[in-house]
């Protein structure tokens, strides 16, 4: 298998945690991909005709494509358990949820900026994607500590990756004021091997 990523994507980091938590780092091969939607670059048109990484090619069959169906893909292909039965399932799966819906307005603000020309920006639409991230960052301090220290899911990963990005990218918002518990949690969940190893460079 082929993954078509960027090492500064978080939802491309989603998966390179994954490979590591679950010992097969080795069974993917990762080819560096850029572009933007303007731009599509280097994307793997051929694999996903959206142009966007990460997208995962499979030797004999069908390129797969979004972080989420490339993880539960692999999940399921490695027998990982990374999403659990029962009920925990939905909790996980609207959790992974929340934090790629944190990566989507993020990543938006980011385009705001690098992309779109400068007497083009609209500053109260890059506020309002804050607003969103604010808004999730609160409901995980006051209603996901539970399941953040919990057995180790995708919905913890993909917070993880997604905390980080915004120290990343954002890290003068200061996500971590006024939620402490959120901010300890990432301070234990940031010091793991898979989150070490795939530190986008600065």
């Amino acid at each position: 298998m082929r993954l078509f990523y960027s090492p500064t994507s978080p939802y491309a980091r989603k998966i390179v945690v994954l490979l590591a938590e679950v010992g097969q780092t080795a069974a993917v091969e990762l080819v560096l991909a850029s572009g933007t939607p303007i731009d599509t670059g280097t994307a793997p048109l051929a694999q996903n005709p959206l142009g966007k990484i990460p997208t995962l090619e499979r030797e004999g069959a069908a390129a797969v494509y979004d972080s989420r169906v490339i993880t539960r893909y692999l999940d399921d292909h490695f027998k990982a358990g990374l999403y659990p039965q029962g009920p925990r399932l939905w909790e996980t799966l609207t959790l992974e949820a929340t934090a790629d819906g944190m990566l989507d307005a993020a990543i938006l603000m980011v385009y705001e900026t690098r992309v779109r020309p400068e007497e083009k920006r609209f500053a109260p639409w890059v506020e309002g994607q804050w607003g969103k991230i604010e808004r999730a960052l609160d409901a995980l301090e006051s209603r996901w500590m539970s399941h953040l220290h919990g057995p180790l899911d995708i919905g913890q990963i993909a917070v993880g990756c997604a905390l980080a990005y915004l120290d990343f990218r954002h890290d003068g918002r200061a996500w971590r004021k006024g939620r402490p518990l959120l901010a300890a949690w990432e301070a234990v969940f940031a010091a793991r091997d898979s989150m070490k190893s795939s530190v986008p460079p600065s």
